[in-house]
């Protein structure tokens, strides 16, 4: 396409920059004075700042840099990276820990730690005391003059003896489920609180707690944990184990501790031996044992020097009152129920049976001079 020959301006039109209809004139005009006052020209220090351009982009939110991580082994170390949490504010600064709260929550959390340190400790000893003889006792330790005692498998004990001592101490040990009934035992505390006689007195369970792990105190506090401790005893022991631990270490003489022992210190004879009358006679000082000795020759003497004897001497006649009538009535039949069974001559020889005298009696009977 051919392209349009340019039109030459004619000599008399006038310039573009004085022309007054379609075009701007080229030269800027003059500002007046009072303008020149009011904006004073761009890039002027004493115009201040340029007005805000309302269509710019708002300026970047300002975040605080997230603290440095210590260096370590790798992404693998327990706790050096932590998921972020959706709830919490990017913005927001973490509170600090009062000392006095975090001192509180250790010394709650050190507390847990040596309850259950004891629970656990606790729970073991109970439960080695199904197949472990203790080697002392609360008692025998609290004993300023000494002890002497040897334990001897149940088996190897008069059936007599045996009998007599649930007849005296707890009839209700091979029928009761657990250490006691909540009956009995309530009936008890209300007794103590009143100031009245114990109506029933300790079951053969509340004894060998108290025997092994307390004292002699008769307050209620210790009444408290002997429950506890006798609860937990008839859980991991069995009849049979409860009443051979508790013939090997109930006190029976000031000195004397278990039926081996006191066997041979009054009566010169094995515990498989013992007649009813020997086995009647021992069962009476289970209650006050701290007020007899051995007679010369053998047999018991209520003549002590602290003059007390008058009260061992009572339950032992109360025993004879009351014991031989019941083994009578029942005979063997509660110790066999306790889980043991057959006559103790009839048991095969074993290096535990108390047969033979221990030399610690015969140094007491010879420091004693009642041989």
């Amino acid at each position: 396409m051919p392209f349009a020959p340019r039109r030459r301006r004619p000599p008399d039109d006038p310039p573009p920059g004085r022309r007054g209809t379609d075009r701007v004139p080229t030269r800027p005009l003059a500002r007046p004075a009072a303008d020149a006052d009011r904006f004073p020209p761009y890039g002027d220090p004493a115009a201040g700042p340029p007005p805000p351009d309302p269509w710019a982009a708002p300026p970047p939110r300002w975040r605080p840099a997230p603290p440095a991580e210590p260096a370590g082994p790798g992404p693998a170390s327990p706790g050096r990276f932590r998921r972020p949490d959706p709830r919490r504010r990017e913005d927001e600064v973490p509170r600090p820990e009062e000392p006095g709260r975090g001192r509180g929550r250790r010394l709650r959390r050190r507390a847990v730690r040596v309850l259950l340190a004891a629970f656990v400790l606790q729970a073991l000893v109970l439960v080695s005391l199904r197949w472990v003889d203790p080697p002392t006792t609360a008692f025998m330790l609290a004993n300023e003059q000494g002890a002497v005692q040897q334990s001897v498998p149940v088996e190897h004990v008069s059936r007599y003896f045996l009998a007599a001592v649930i007849a005296h101490e707890d009839q209700a040990l091979p029928y009761r489920s657990g250490a006691f009934t909540w009956d009995e035992l309530s009936g008890r505390a209300e007794a103590r609180l009143r100031g009245e006689e114990d109506p029933s007195g300790s079951t053969i369970p509340q004894q060998v707690a108290k025997n092994l792990f307390l004292n002699q105190s008769m307050s209620i506090w210790r009444k408290a944990v002997e429950a506890g401790l006798a609860a937990e005893l008839a859980v991991v022991l069995d009849d049979r184990r409860m009443l051979e631990l508790y013939v090997d270490n109930a006190q029976l003489g000031p000195r004397v501790y278990g039926i081996c022992a006191a066997s041979w210190y009054y009566f010169d004879t094995p515990p498989s031996t013992l007649s009813v009358d020997e086995a009647v006679q021992l069962v009476g000082l289970l209650p006050s044992p701290g007020h007899v000795q051995r007679a010369p020759g053998g047999g018991l003497d209520f003549d002590v020097d602290d003059g007390l004897g008058w009260l061992s001497r009572s339950h032992v006649i109360n025993a004879q009152n009351r014991v031989p009538r019941h083994i009578e009535q029942q005979g063997f039949q509660p110790v066999e129920d306790a889980g043991i069974t057959g006559l103790a001559q009839d048991q095969p020889d074993t290096d535990d049976d108390c047969s033979e005298r221990p030399e610690e009696v015969a140094e007491l009977i010879a420091e004693e001079g009642t041989g």
